[in-house]
């Protein structure tokens, strides 16, 4: 039986429970032909199809992200998709992977920048993501991207903030601690007390 009639949309499913269970289960058992049978149809001509694989894929991505890595080209070229269920779920692939395929994803920066500039918030929460998890691999990438990164604190939306910064404080160090937390500080008037406690916690990591 192929992969694809345990997909939701195969069952006339329209939760994705049947997709959350198979990538439990293909993760468990490391099935490698069905998780490329899954890449296969990524660029199915039926859509729910589409859909159904690429959350399979990141599904798998949040349990065994070496499953999934061999095939960072693959999730990158979701990102110029005019399907932005692929747009986003690939970007959350991308972000399981990034500790894995660090070099690729720095290699192709230009491009996630790109789809966070135009994308969803799921594309732009998972596309920080993976940039952060960059830069806190290697001093090269983080010299590059740490500006970036930093911008985006000085301007995504207050209620984003306070977690976004939880995700770049892996990729602060020596060099751009001072500028991490005056870029926090700056925000501060515009956080809720909740949200403040949780900025306060960050600079204080930050400053360990």
């Amino acid at each position: 039986m192929s992969v694809l009639d345990r997909l939701a949309s195969a069952q006339g499913r329209r939760d994705d429970v049947p997709n959350q269970e198979l990538a439990r289960e293909l993760a468990q058992s490391r099935d490698d032909e069905a998780i490329r049978e899954l890449v296969a149809h990524l660029h199915d001509r039926d859509r729910k199809i589409q859909s159904d694989c690429i959350k399979t894929l990141y599904e798998i991505g949040y349990l065994a992200p070496d499953l999934i890595a061999p095939y960072v080209n693959d999730f990158l070229a979701l990102l110029q998709s005019r399907n932005n269920r692929l747009v986003w779920g690939g970007m959350i692939a991308l972000s399981t992977i990034a500790h894995l395929q660090t070099p690729v994803l720095f290699e192709h920066r230009q491009e996630i920048q790109e789809a966070i500039a135009m994308g969803s918030v799921i594309t732009v929460d998972r596309g920080i993501r993976s940039l952060a998890t960059v830069a806190a691999q290697d001093e090269t990438y983080r010299r590059e991207l740490f500006p970036y990164l930093l911008a985006h604190l000085q301007t995504c939306r207050p209620k984003d903030l306070p977690a976004r910064a939880e995700v770049i404080l892996a990729a602060v160090d020596d060099t751009n601690r001072q500028a991490f937390i005056e870029a926090l500080q700056q925000r501060m008037p515009d956080m809720s007390p909740s949200q403040a406690r949780r900025l306060r916690r960050v600079m204080a990591a930050a400053s360990a």
